[in-house]
């Protein structure tokens, strides 16, 4: 292989970067992404680079020395417009053409937006971008803030908000937020958490609209949600934490197939010969994770089978993803199944978060059992016992995968 394209630079694309140059490649390496930034890291952005106690100097997840060693090509800003159907040569926007032996598709995932007319101090928390924005309105003084969504997004963004003083509501469709990673019995727990830290929960109920009012600028500014029960929310600054969709519309007309992610193997390698998949993007062995840990472990396995030019390698990891929120961490790890009993083995439910939202409680470690096996792990403030029993759930699941 003389030429490896990465597309997408940010999480996993510069992870596969990284393994392309470990596993050996010593080739031209171009990453191709459509942000002009260097690659950062997203989870800070609705946590402390929202509430003002991280800087975008702490986002960074390379330096100068790494950019060297790397030796690639970085074409920042730039989008891409298709893959052809020979499947490894990248046609970029403005008509300009890239030509690869191989190819790491790693484009990640977009937010979801609402319907209707954009309005100003309407927001969503996917980019650097987007996290400027709502940053800089966040700054301006007391605002009326009902944050879209019940999800991590939502959740983490909620108690920044918080933590800046301003009024937050959060609204989330479901009866419970977290219910399909939780299950309903933490859920109900862990939605505590927003009533401790100081924020309103409004669940069971979903988002008809968005009231706008007219400014001397073209764009009107919202003022209100609208419920779909017809209350009406008064709100300054809206956030939308409705979800990703996966970036994989440049791929229609590839013959590469999609279906809410690009379709690949346990090894991350597609249909098309010499092209893989890591990161948000990727629907691998029917599974499309949109966690950090995913966009770490998946390159590596990729990458190896991307310069075999087959699968040599599968990657059916544990399950793993954390939240910060209102001061508390949760923790889970396992795959959680809907028939699995869940017991709590230490803390309680009572001393989750505190009145102020500002400290940790007692917390509760909690594990979910199936046919007196253990399938998952959940913790609130409880960080130590949570990794004990996380190595187990992962030596396990090695046994289990190599048949023992």
């Amino acid at each position: 292989m003389r030429t490896a394209i990465v597309v997408g630079a940010s999480l996993a694309g510069l992870y596969a970067a990284r393994e392309l140059r470990a596993q050996g490649f010593d080739g031209r390496l171009v990453v191709i992404g459509a942000e002009p930034h260097r690659p950062y890291d997203r989870p800070p952005l609705s946590k402390g680079f929202l509430d003002g106690t991280a800087d975008e100097s702490q986002l960074a997840l390379t330096d100068e020395e790494e950019t060297a060693e790397l030796a690639a090509e970085w074409r920042l800003g730039t989008r891409v417009r298709s893959l052809d159907a020979r499947g490894r040569t990248v046609v970029l926007d403005d008509g300009r053409t890239v030509a690869g032996d191989g190819v790491v598709i790693a484009t990640g995932a977009s937010a979801r937006r609402l319907p209707g007319p954009p309005l100003t101090g309407v927001h969503t928390l996917r980019t650097l971008d987007d996290a400027r924005a709502l940053r800089a309105e966040l700054t301006r003084g007391p605002r009326r803030v009902v944050v879209i969504g019940g999800g991590f997004i939502g959740a983490e963004t909620a108690s920044s908000c918080v933590a800046l003083g301003h009024d937050v509501t959060v609204v989330e469709a479901a009866p419970l937020p977290l219910t399909a990673q939780l299950g309903p019995e933490m859920a109900e727990v862990c939605a505590g958490l927003h009533t401790h830290g100081g924020a309103r929960l409004l669940t069971g109920v979903g988002v008809a609209g968005l009231r706008g009012a007219p400014t001397a600028r073209a764009r009107g500014s919202v003022t209100a949600v609208e419920l779909s029960d017809g209350r009406l929310l008064p709100a300054d600054v809206v956030v939308v934490g409705i979800g990703a969709t996966p970036n994989a519309g440049w791929l229609a007309g590839s013959s590469l197939p999609v279906d809410d992610g690009v379709l690949c193997g346990d090894g991350c390698v597609t249909a098309l010969p010499q092209v893989v998949a890591v990161g948000d993007v990727a629907r691998a062995g029917g599974v499309r994770a949109e966690h950090w840990t995913s966009a770490t472990e998946q390159p590596r396995v990729a990458v190896r089978n991307l310069l075999a030019g087959h699968t040599i390698e599968t990657l059916r990891p544990l399950p793993y993803f954390w939240s910060d929120q209102y001061g508390s961490r949760i923790q889970f790890a396992g795959r959680r199944g809907d028939g699995d009993t869940v017991r709590i083995v230490d803390g309680s439910p009572d001393g989750l978060g505190s009145p102020a939202g500002g400290g940790r409680g007692e917390g509760l470690l909690a594990v979910y059992e199936r046919a007196g096996r253990t399938t998952a792990v959940l913790a609130v403030d409880r960080a130590r016992p949570f990794m004990k029993l996380r190595r187990g759930l992962a030596a396990d699941r090695a046994a289990e995968l190599a048949g023992v």
